[in-house]
Order: structure tokens, then C-alpha cells, then sequence
């Protein structure tokens, strides 16, 4: 049965350069890359050598402690570098892709008459097996567990967040096979969380699902906001989470029985001369779908992502793994004469700091700047107001930095992950690094807890 939940606490950042409803080609890009940073926690493991020749959905690497789980490459061409860091730990693997286009094979099926087994093969052999999370933790799923339940989220309440609406209108038939693989590996549901804004839109018929509806400012979006409402988290539970685009994968994969991992991303922000939404591959290179698009490439700041939680880029970075945007706002590396102290009419304010609070809605231009430096952390009750959850933000992050691991436990540690807790640092007038801490919380629980 479908419920609706109301969220009052959060905020809707209003940024300039929301993608408008028009679609391009992408220039197909030399490169492609696979980044083990996305995934916390990972240790990855090479599967190929340099200069190997690979198909699209032969695999790359895999997890050293679970060797099932393999990273496929999105295009078929020629291993091109494996950059490494400290103690050659893997970065990247750089695959230059040929123009010929080949795909390995998988079983074409319908998911509805294998069994779990034959299901999470497929997926694990294919390589999207690595788009599921395990809540909590937020870390890669592990193929043996028996999730409670299976999440989607049906939209973006994130800063110039895309339009699932326009991105996924042509992949209904595919997203709705992708779900009917999802129901067969929980003994639960699987879970859709809806806007109220589109709740009879084009997902309202997917069928193996129960949905549930949402409305109110960000993080609404958040699929560790719509868990916390629809089922929560208790110690020992296990919830998986997938996003939207993932389902159109795994959907794709059962139907033509290949690894297509071709996208549609919004190319959004101040800094962009004309926001708009590209088709491209997973893991593109950030200059084929930037390069002539933004106005001062010299002043700019890439994220891949959103503004909140993305990763910053550089133009020969890559698209990351669960990204679905690419944001270009200033880069802020300036001095304001009197700062906060000037009344902030052009200025856009989380509280009633600048006289814009006051004016009517607008969007504005933000940079990076900090406006400031990291300070003592006290207990303001800021933090409360922008994250809708029954958990107390603060007193969390205190357990953390005191590596208290009875009280994060108490206070909510199995129901959060960075993005849920993005707003608080963004309000924070302490300026302290609020996901960075729930990070390094959270490899705590893993080791010490699993």
C-alpha cells in the first residue's frame, strides 16, 4: 500500500543553470575510465593488464575480498594506462576506446522466469552488480545477503538536479525489466519513492513495485530519506539501494543480452553558456562534454555530480561512476569587502543571514568559497533543521569524532550516509567537514562492527 509523506525540514538550494529540455550528442570520447574511489572501502584487484584488448562487459577489476563482483569496461578498445597512487593503490584503468563498438554477450531473459541465482550471476558476470548499496554503511551490496527491502528513488531533489522525467522517457520498457529482476531478489519489495510533483507521470504504471510518494525541499530526493520514512533502518537490518539509471541498465541487459551503458546527463550551472542535457557513455571524459560549454575556463570549478556531493574534476578527470549531472559553478577565489556583514542582496541565505531571505524567490549564482574557516563545533541546533530524520545530527558526528561506537550506534549511524547529511554542511557556520567525519564513522562500524 502506497503512503505520502510531507518533509518540512530541508532546503531547496536555488542555483542558476538548470538544464533546459533539450537533448544533444555527445562527441564520442577516446576515453573511458573506471574509478575505484567511488566505492568506499573497495580494494580492488586488476583483472587485465595494459595494452589488453576488452569488449564492452569484460571485466576490468574486482573486489579483492569478494572476487564475484567484477568492473566491467562501458566501451570495447584497449586498456590504456592503470594509474596508481600510494602504495600502488589503483586509481583509475583507462580504457581508449576503438570505433568498432564490441559487446561481450550475456543471456538474453525474462528476469520474471529465472531464479535469484540465475539473476544475481547474470548480474555479477555483466558488471552492475556494483551499482547496488548496501544500507547501512552505504557500501557495495554483497550477493549472499537477503535485503529487507529494495530502494529506488524515482527523482532528484538535489541543487540542478536532472529531470528524470525528460532523461528517462524511452527507457520505460527496459527500467520496468529491471525491476522485475529487483523483485525477485528480495524476499521484501522493492521500494519507489516518488515526487508528489509527478506521482502520475511516466513511472506512475511500473508494475513489482509499491510506491511511495513525497513532497517537500531537499534532500525529499534522498533514498536514505525515503527509507528512514517508509521502513527504517534497525541494527542488523539490510536494505539494498539502486539508482534509477541502474535499472535502466540491468533492464537493457536482460532484454538484448549486452552491457549498454549509454547515458543521459544534465550538463547544469551558472558557468555553462547554455544548460542542456548530453548523451554520452559511463565514465566518460569530462572534456568531450564540457570543452567550448562553459564561459571562463580559467575561474570555474567542475563537479561531477551536483554541487552538494559531487567530486571536483579537472578536464581530463571522468564522469563518475553514479553520476548524473556535471556542474560548473565559479570557483569563488576572490575577497568580499565586509563579507557576511553586507546585506546580501544579490546573495543567496539558509537562514535570514542577507536581505535576499526577504525578497522573492530568484535563482542565484554561487561559487565555492568557504567564506570563512574551520571553527569550534558546538551544539546550535542548526543542523536539525535541514535534515528530516528522527536522528540528532550533532551529538552523531561528536560520537564519531570520539570513536564512540555504542553511542553512534544509538544515534543513528545505520541510517545515513554522506549525501543524507550534505545540507548540514553546506548551513554549517563552523565550516566543519560533515560527510568527510560520517565517512570515517562509518569505516569504523564496518571494521569494527561489519
Amino acid at each position: 500500500m502506497s503512503k505520502h509523506f510531507k518533509l518540512k525540514r530541508g532546503l531547496d538550494i536555488r542555483l542558476k543553470g538548470a538544464a533546459e529540455a533539450i537533448l544533444e550528442n555527445a562527441p564520442a570520447p577516446a576515453t573511458v575510465a573506471l574509478k575505484p574511489i567511488d566505492f568506499p572501502g573497495l580494494t580492488p584487484k586488476l583483472s587485465v593488464k595494459a595494452d589488453a584488448q576488452v569488449k564492452a562487459g569484460d571485466a576490468l577489476f574486482f573486489d579483492k575480498y569478494n572476487p564475484e563482483i567484477l568492473f566491467t569496461s562501458p566501451v570495447s578498445g584497449t586498456v590504456k594506462a592503470v594509474v596508481r597512487g600510494e602504495r600502488r593503490k589503483i586509481l583509475e584503468v583507462v580504457v581508449e576506446a576503438d570505433a568498432k563498438n564490441e559487446f561481450a554477450t550475456f543471456t538474453k531473459a525474462d528476469p520474471l522466469k529465472l531464479s535469484r541465482e540465475e539473476i544475481t550471476g547474470q548480474l555479477l558476470n555483466s558488471g552492475l552488480w556494483p551499482f547496488f548499496k548496501q544500507r547501512p554503511y552505504g557500501i557495495l551490496a554483497k550477493p549472499s545477503d537477503q535485503p529487507k527491502n529494495i530502494f529506488i528513488s524515482g527523482f532528484d531533489s538535489s541543487p540542478l538536479a536532472p529531470d528524470y522525467e525528460f532523461i528517462f522517457k524511452n527507457d520505460l520498457s527496459s527500467i520496468q525489466t529491471g525491476i522485475n529482476a529487483l523483485s525477485k531478489l528480495t524476499e521484501g519489495k522493492v521500494q519507489l519513492g516518488l515526487s508528489s510533483k509527478t506521482a502520475n507521470s511516466i513511472f506512475g504504471g511500473l508494475k513489482n513495485v509499491e510506491v511511495n510518494t513525497f513532497a517537500g525541499p531537499h534532500p525529499a530526493g534522498n533514498v536514505g530519506i525515503q527509507i528512514h520514512k517508509v521502513a527504517p533502518i534497525n541494527k542488523g537490518d539490510v536494505v539494498w539501494t539502486i539508482s534509477m539509471q541502474a535499472v535502466a541498465y540491468i533492464g537493457r541487459l536482460f532484454e538484448n543480452g549486452i552491457v549498454d551503458l549509454s547515458k543521459i546527463i544534465a550538463l547544469t550551472g551558472s558557468e555553462v553558456k547554455a544548460p542542456k542535457y548530453v548523451k554520452t557513455i559511463h565514465g566518460a571524459e569530462i572534456g568531450t562534454l564540457v570543452k567550448g560549454k562553459t564561459k571562463n575556463e580559467n575561474s570555474e570549478r567542475l563537479i561531477s555530480g551536483n554541487a552538494l556531493t559531487g567530486r571536483q574534476v579537472d578536464t581530463d578527470d571522468y564522469l563518475g561512476y553514479f553520476a548524473q549531472q556535471i556542474t560548473v559553478i565559479p570557483e569563488g577565489d576572490h575577497y568580499e569587502f565586509m563579507g557576511w556583514a553586507a546585506p546580501g542582496v544579490g546573495k543567496f541565505s539558509a537562514s535570514k543571514t542577507f536581505f535576499s531571505s526577504l525578497l522573492p524567490k530568484k535563482a542565484y549564482t554561487l561559487d565555492a568559497n568557504l567564506n570563512g574557516s574551520e571553527r569550534a563545533f558546538v551544539v546550535s541546533g542548526q543542523y536539525e533543521k535541514f535534515l528530516p530524520m528522527d536522528i540528532l545530527p550533532v551529538f552523531l558526528l561528536k560520537a564519531i569524532l570520539a570513536n564512540d561506537i555504542d553511542k553512534m550506534e544509538q544515534l543513528g549511524i545505520y541510517e545515513v550516509v554522506e549525501e543524507d547529511l550534505a545540507l548540514c554542511e553546506y548551513a554549517c557556520t563552523s565550516k566543519i567537514k560533515v560527510q568527510q567525519i560520517l565517512r570515517e564513522g562509518l569505516a569504523t562500524m564496518v571494521k569494527e562492527v561489519g
